[in-house]
């Protein structure tokens, strides 16, 4: 009996490959950066599945091998997104069944500390929750997608936050208010219609932006009656403010801080439980309006 199957999309790659690299500045300074990387090569290996050949497959482990080889590559500090369109562009060249090579790198979060007042030479601390993270893939063509972004950035504002004027029925016991604690583990990706003149500037203009939007003026700050509308409102600000940016996608669960009423006393906006489950998912896409042809 012939078989009714067919090979459709395929795929392999290598995944959470940790890639730790150093450069030694003629300053004295060294850079230090830690990656997460994920490769992943579509090719013409229809062979392997249909037929059970590997000739010519670009094998995991030397994915694996390549991450580390190019990291050594790159001469001087670079950004993530410089690396990972290095990485790519070295599988599509090196390999001549590889059609395109996507690869997703996240930075942890090393920063350079300052000790007496200066800051260190060689010193780093891992500080925060959040991640870079890039996600590029390059084409045998030389064409090429670059999308950046991060990860669980916790953000928290105990004050100028407010939910009411939902629908209400008989499962609804959550109850509407104007003075609450707002809170999430903001994940956030922006893909870039063009290249920027520097990535690590423009990662930081932006993280810098989403940041100032979700919080409002130091003294005062903004009012947000809800997660949705702030989320629109930070997309809004990347899209208006960074010419480069093409859509940007916000993910931002609740970080859920519920009013406690300790024993013999009131609750009076003091005193709070926080649980991370269940909580609420709101996500959403911001896009640049496309002009019309004339």
């Amino acid at each position: 009996m012939k078989s009714e199957a067919t090979l459709g999309r395929h795929q392999h790659g290598k995944s959470r490959v940790r890639v730790g690299r150093v450069w030694r500045m003629a300053d004295g300074k060294n850079v230090f950066v830690e990656y997460s990387v994920n490769t992943t090569l579509i090719s013409a290996m229809e062979h392997s599945y249909e037929e059970g050949s590997n000739r010519g497959m670009t094998a995991t482990d030397t994915q694996k091998n390549m991450c580390y080889y190019v990291a050594q590559q790159m001469k001087s500090p670079c950004s993530v997104e410089e690396y990972a369109l290095a990485l790519g562009r070295k599988f599509v060249s090196e390999y001549p069944l590889v059609s395109i090579a996507i690869i997703e790198v996240e930075q942890k979060p090393w920063k350079r500390v300052s000790v007496q007042g200066e800051s260190h030479n060689h010193g780093f601390a891992s500080t925060g929750t959040e991640s870079r993270t890039t996600k590029v893939e390059v084409h045998r063509s030389g064409e090429y997608d670059v999308q950046s972004g991060f990860k669980e950035l916790r953000l928290c504002k105990t004050t100028q936050s407010g939910y009411e004027g939902y629908l209400r029925d008989k499962y609804t016991l959550l109850p509407e208010t104007r003075e609450r604690l707002l809170a999430s583990s903001v994940t956030c990706t922006w893909r870039y219609r063009s290249i920027a003149a520097s990535f690590d500037e423009e990662y930081e203009a932006i993280k810098e932006r989403i940041m100032e939007t979700f919080f409002g003026p130091p003294k005062t700050g903004t009012y947000s009656p809800s997660v949705q509308k702030t989320l629109y409102e930070m997309g809004e600000a990347v899209i208006d403010n960074f010419p480069s940016v093409d859509w940007v996608l916000l993910n931002m669960p609740n970080l859920h801080f519920n009013p406690l009423h300790p024993v013999s006393s009131k609750f009076d906006n003091d005193v709070y439980f926080p649980t991370s489950e269940p909580h609420g998912t709101i996500e959403a896409v911001i896009k640049r309006k496309q002009k019309s042809k004339l």
